[in-house]
C-alpha cells in the first residue's frame, strides 16, 4: 500500500497493484497498436473503457471496475482537452531515504566492473541498470557542459512540488563527481525508455520541437532548461515531464509533480569501480502489506518488479534514440 505521510497524518492512498495496473494501462493507451480512441470513449463512456482495458490489459473484475470508475472523471477531463492518456494518478509522495538496499557492483554484459573514468560524457545512448530489483530501470549518466567537459554535480536540496517537502540529493560521483543515476520511470504516469531519456546538450534546441517521438521536446522544456541554465535534461515524451539531472532530478516542467528518485552511487577511487548502495527521493518503495513501514525493499517489490539484483547489476547500453 502506498501511503501519504505528513507531520499530522499517515493514511493509505493507493494499492501498489493498482499503481502497476494503471502504468500498464497508460502504456497501452499510448501504444499506436492499441491506441485509445478518445471519440469512442466520449461517446460510450465507461463501457468503452472497460472493454478496452479487458482486451488490452487484462480481465476487469469487480474490484478493478470500481477502481477504474474512481478515475473516470480524470479520464474524461483529459479526453475533453485531448491529452489522453494524460489521466493523473494522484499519489502524494513520501520523501524518504530508504535504507536496507544491497550494495551492488555495476558490471558490463561480460561481468566486468564498469570503470567510472570510461563512461562517456553526455552520451546520447540510453544507459540502464536495474536496481534494487530486476525490472526496475535506472539511468546512468556522466554529465557534462555544452563542450562535453565533465561537470561536477554538487549536493543539492530537491523540492517535491506536490507537497513542498524537500530532501538532499548527495551529488555526483567518479573522478570528476559528474556521474549520477536516476530512476528511468517517469514520475507522472510511469513511462519508461525510450519515451523518457537523457537529452545531451546538442539535442536541447529548437530542432527538437519538431522531432519525431520519442525525441520531441516541448517549448516549455526548452524554456525551462534555459531559465535553469542547464545544457541538458531528462524528458519524457509521453506527456512532456522534464527533469533537471544537474540538480537531483528535480522537476523542470510538469505534468509530473514529483522529481525522479535517485540511486545513491559510491565510487571506489582505488579501482575506479561504481556501486549502487541505496536510493533517495520520493518513496518508490511502499510500506509492507501489513501496513508497517519497512526499510527492506525486497519485501515490497518482489511482486511488482522481480527478484533482488544482488551484489552485481548489469549496465546495458540499450539504444541511441536520436539515430532512429
Amino acid at each position: 500500500m502506498i501511503r501519504f505521510k505528513s507531520d499530522k497524518e499517515d493514511k493509505p492512498i493507493l494499492d501498489y497493484s493498482n499503481l502497476t495496473f494503471i502504468r500498464k494501462l497508460t502504456r497501452k493507451m499510448r501504444d499506436p497498436k492499441t491506441k485509445f480512441d478518445t471519440k469512442e470513449f466520449i461517446n460510450r463512456g465507461e463501457d468503452y473503457l472497460f472493454n478496452y482495458t479487458n482486451k488490452n490489459v487484462g480481465s476487469v473484475d469487480e474490484k478493478r471496475r470500481k477502481f477504474l470508475k474512481s478515475l473516470i472523471f480524470g479520464i474524461a477531463a483529459a479526453a475533453v482537452v485531448g491529452v489522453i492518456p494524460g489521466l493523473k494518478v494522484l499519489v502524494p509522495p513520501t520523501v524518504t531515504v530508504t535504507s536496507g538496499f544491497p550494495k551492488s557492483l555495476l558490471v558490463d554484459s561480460s561481468g566486468n566492473p564498469i570503470k567510472a573514468s570510461q563512461i562517456p560524457v553526455n552520451s546520447p545512448f540510453i544507459v540502464i541498470f536495474e536496481y534494487p530489483m530486476t525490472g526496475e530501470p535506472n539511468f546512468l549518466i556522466n554529465l557534462g557542459d555544452s563542450s562535453g567537459k565533465p561537470v561536477e554535480i554538487p549536493s543539492t536540496i530537491v523540492e517535491v512540488p506536490q507537497t513542498g517537502k524537500t530532501y538532499t540529493f548527495p551529488g555526483g560521483v567518479g573522478p570528476n563527481k559528474s556521474i549520477v543515476a536516476y530512476s528511468a520511470i517517469c514520475q507522472h504516469l510511469g513511462c519508461t525508455p525510450p519515451y523518457i531519456h537523457f537529452y545531451p546538450p546538442q539535442y536541447v534546441g529548437p530542432s527538437q520541437l519538431t522531432a519525431s517521438e520519442p525525441d520531441q521536446l516541448t517549448a516549455a522544456a526548452l524554456l525551462a532548461a534555459k531559465q535553469a541554465k542547464v545544457p541538458a535534461l531528462i524528458h519524457c515524451d509521453c506527456h512532456g515531464s522534464t527533469y533537471d539531472p544537474y540538480h537531483g532530478g528535480s522537476v523542470l516542467t510538469g505534468p509530473t509533480v514529483r522529481p525522479l528518485p535517485a540511486v545513491v552511487l559510491e565510487w571506489d577511487s582505488s579501482t575506479d569501480y561504481l556501486y549502487a548502495i541505496g536510493a533517495v527521493g520520493v518513496a518508490a518503495y511502499p510500506n509492507g502489506s501489513n501496513g508497517v513501514p519497512t526499510n527492506n525493499p525486497n519485501e515490497d517489490l518482489s511482486s511488482s518488479f522481480g527478484s533482488p539484483v544482488g551484489d552485481k547489476t548489469t549496465v546495458q547500453e540499450t539504444e541511441n534514440p536520436f539515430s532512429s
